[in-house]
């Protein structure tokens, strides 16, 4: 329970602070990923928006199909590190929170 008005203030304060630096972490994140054979690098942002796409040599080798295949399957999972890492912000931010 809250006493005084300053310690609301205080209290308010540090939350806002903390949320902040939530913001400011997650806007932060940027996971890059590589193809196994090397002939695609996907880079992600925090909210797996993709904001970096590069080919190496080795998609001269690829299929159409297996080039499509390479690019969607490189960007899910630097997708899903972003996620994780995302979720492991959030997590701490909580426990945080709770603790």
């Amino acid at each position: 329970m809250v006493e005084t008005m300053d310690e609301l203030i205080a209290r308010v304060q540090n939350q806002l602070y903390r949320l902040t630096d939530l913001n400011e972490a997650m806007n932060a994140i940027r996971v890059t990923e590589t193809s196994p054979d090397g002939a695609v690098t996907a880079e992600v942002d925090g909210n797996a928006a993709l904001v970096g796409l590069r080919f190496s040599a080795a998609v001269s080798r690829l299929s159409p199909e297996e080039f499509e295949n390479t690019v969607v399957g490189t960007a899910r999972a630097a997708a899903h590190k972003a996620f994780a890492e995302r979720g492991e912000l959030i997590t701490a931010f909580n426990e945080e929170a709770t603790g």
